[in-house]
């Protein structure tokens, strides 16, 4: 059966890039690929099919003969140059593990794998009080940490010996494992990658090339700072291995619970109660700010529930800007625990009340029960 155009075959033009035409195997590769397609003839020969046109085409000298011969000029069997045995398994494994290499964690075709390795990133919580969190601070933290092992320098060798390469991967820190059509390239299990083996382990780190140790440091913290921010500190984290760098320390910022403010980004919200006498007939009170005491004017006849702003009490935002505000809620308080005289004076007010109209002094509870009558009304009509 003649064989079909090889840009056919994988779904692009003529003159497709490498790239296009590497990502346009991916695809097809993966759409035949005899895992997905279990018991299917006619996928594995496609299969088979998509494979032998990526290994012409991604090959610039075999490239350059099929598009000037056509199959003529790869196919051995008819004096091409395609090659020791044209195309098989064994080549398909190459092919495989250059293109699908970063899905199996591992580069193809003898490539190196670097033993040098950065620190891991490391993240401490960090609970602040919210005055500290307005105001900035500096804070003293200690951690645990991997560090460099000072008597091997880092290298898990006991001093006056060194590495030597691993003798399971050649020192690629790479092995490769064959499995059906393709193969597939894994971590080495006895060095984990780093290519060397430690035959004389270092008696202060057990070869690892590191030791756990606590470190403590001064932590600045920027005024404004709120609930989930980060503060990095570069080059805080664990030890790189084999001389790699050090990651990074991140700080997670946690702002307590205050027993009087509550914050909402920028602003701050209290609830200050007033008596009944104060909200009535007005007053002056001093009410609490992160810097102090301040005066607030309460107003003659202030309901329960009313919010004051006093602009620019809040909070700074740490990335600029300007300040919030402080937002006082008012809360009427009823008096407990009157004397007889409190509650016979009282009883002289309330019939006042009853003597003008509640719907005078009371305009939100005649405004209720009105609509509580109606609400009945509607339900007996």
């Amino acid at each position: 059966m003649a064989k079909r155009d090889y840009y056919e075959v994988l779904g692009v033009e003529k003159g497709a890039s490498d790239k296009e035409i590497k990502k346009a195997y991916r695809r097809m590769a993966m759409k035949f690929h005899p895992d997905r397609n279990p018991d299917d003839k006619e996928a594995e020969e496609r299969f088979k099919e998509v494979n032998e046109a990526f290994e012409i085409l991604s090959d610039d000298q075999k490239r350059g003969a099929y598009d000037q011969y056509g199959h003529a000029g790869v196919d051995p069997n008819m004096g091409g140059m395609g090659g020791a045995g044209g195309f098989g398994a064994g080549n398909f494994s190459d092919i495989f593990g250059d293109v699908f290499g970063d899905i199996f964690g591992a580069g193809g075709g003898g490539r190196t794998h670097s033993s040098v390795q950065r620190g891991a990133d490391l993240r401490y919580q960090l609970e602040l009080s919210l005055e500290e969190a307005v105001k900035g601070t500096n804070k003293k933290i200690r951690i645990p940490t991997l560090v460099e092992c000072k008597e091997c320098n880092g290298s898990g060798a006991k001093k006056g010996t060194q590495p030597v390469t691993c003798t399971t991967c050649g020192g690629v820190g790479q092995v490769r494992m064959q499995q059906g059509f393709f193969s597939v390239q894994q971590t080495c299990p006895e060095c984990h990658g780093s290519g060397k083996m430690v035959k004389n382990p270092c008696g202060g780190c057990h070869g690892e090339g590191r030791v756990q140790e606590h470190k403590t440091l001064s932590v600045k913290i920027p005024a404004g700072v709120d609930t989930g921010d980060r503060i990095r500190l570069a080059g805080e984290g664990e030890a790189g291995v084999n001389g790699g760098p050090a990651g990074d320390l991140y700080v997670q910022i946690s702002v307590a619970d205050h027993p009087i403010f509550q914050r909402d980004g920028k602003h701050l919200y209290c609830e200050v109660p007033i008596t009944f006498v104060d909200a009535a007939l007005g007053g002056e009170l001093e009410v609490p700010t992160l810097e102090g005491r301040v005066k607030l004017k309460i107003p003659s006849e202030t309901q329960t529930g009313k919010l004051f702003r006093l602009r620019g009490k809040g909070v700074t935002p740490v990335r600029g800007g300007t300040a919030g505000d402080l937002m006082c809620r008012v809360v009427v308080e009823t008096p407990i625990k009157l004397t007889e005289r409190q509650k016979e004076l009282l009883r002289e007010l309330h019939n006042t009340f009853e003597d003008e109209g509640q719907g005078h002094q009371s305009p939100k509870k005649k405004s209720f029960f009105e609509g509580v009558k109606r609400f009945f009304d509607d339900m007996t009509s």
